[in-house]
């Protein structure tokens, strides 16, 4: 009776732990893995074990088959997003059940992006932050800066905010200070057509810029979205408004603006990105300005990571006793969530 009585504790205990685990994943070499699937992004899914302390991290192109009764946030390569439940149909096939267009059956390699949604606003966001300082006797060089990042993404909407600051100060020289912080909202259309809205800011003594404020607001594509990369191209309109720290008077205009933006991250565990825009003056004729960043982060254990970034503004028509050409390299080691 005792042994009975023990095999029924054991099913039960079993049963139990089968259906908390409803998520499976069957790899191409035919091996499964069990556990609650998170999200995919950048050909990187994530799945969360009974029996590991952390999370797995498994590259998308070696799953053949999925299976889940979660809801997902889903974006595929045509453009598409989806709110809906992804089960295999058949090896190499996925059949996405949404709520909003039905069922859907594509191809593993065609899903690009995928999250869970729930109600709750944790689920949707992202943050990182990265400090750095050096110091050298030689003049007594100090130099310290600070990198953050926030994101929210929502269904039909995804918002992203900056801030990074760079102070650096010695002997016999006047201190140096770069501060420059930016928020965008992308509304996401048909096609992988999006409407970007952004707003962002720079102080730089060395372009004696006490504050430059930037509107811009226009249309965008991805030109290339897969689980290796992409590539999106936007242009639109621009109000800048610009004070200074010399006697040269506030300046407001307008501009156009063309920008693009290239994202590598199928390389390992390294994530390379870089964004041009250019400025070309409407209200000041001859005017051009250019903004470009290139960042390259390596990820560590534990949702650390060593980061190396490069920052040029040039404006051709810069105040008088200001530079027309800034330039910033840093380097940082931070965590994201």
């Amino acid at each position: 009776m005792k042994k009975l009585t023990l095999l029924i504790a054991l099913c039960l205990i079993s049963f139990k732990y089968l259906m908390a685990q409803e998520d499976s994943l069957v790899f191409k070499n035919k091996n499964i893995i069990v556990g609650e699937i998170k999200s995919m992004d950048k050909g990187i899914l994530k799945i969360e074990t009974d029996y590991s302390d952390s999370d797995f991290t498994i590259e998308w192109e070696e799953i053949i088959e999925v299976y889940s009764k979660q809801n997902y946030l889903i974006s595929l390569q045509s453009g598409k997003r989806l709110n809906g439940k992804i089960n295999s149909s058949s090896p190499g096939k996925v059949l996405i059940n949404s709520v909003e267009q039905g069922d859907l059956e594509v191809n593993v390699d065609e899903i690009v992006y995928f999250t869970t949604y729930e109600d709750d606003f944790w689920s949707r966001l992202s943050a990182s932050v990265d400090i750095n300082y050096s110091f050298t006797k030689a003049n007594n060089l100090k130099q310290s800066g600070i990198t953050s990042t926030l994101g929210y993404v929502a269904s039909k909407w995804s918002a992203n905010a900056g801030y990074n600051l760079i102070r650096s100060s010695q002997d016999g020289v006047e201190p140096t200070r770069r501060e420059d912080g930016n928020f965008s909202f992308k509304k996401f259309l048909p096609k992988d057509f999006y409407v970007p809205v952004n707003y962002s800011f720079l102080s730089n003594t060395e372009q004696l810029l006490d504050i430059r404020s930037n509107f811009t607001g226009g249309i965008g594509k991805y030109i290339l979205h897969t689980n290796n990369a992409y590539f999106g191209l936007e242009g639109g309109a621009s109000y800048v408004k610009e004070r200074y720290s010399s006697d040269a008077p506030t300046q407001n205009s307008w501009e156009a603006y063309l920008g693009s933006e290239l994202n590598l991250y199928d390389i390992g565990d390294l994530n390379l990105y870089s964004r041009v825009v250019i400025y070309p003056g409407i209200t000041e004729k001859g005017r051009f300005r250019s903004d470009f960043n290139f960042n390259a982060k390596y990820d560590l254990p534990l949702d650390f990571y060593i980061k190396a970034g490069f920052t040029l503004n040039y404006d051709n028509q810069a105040v008088e006793g200001a530079s027309s050409t800034d330039y910033v390299l840093q380097t940082g080691f931070g965590w994201e969530l």
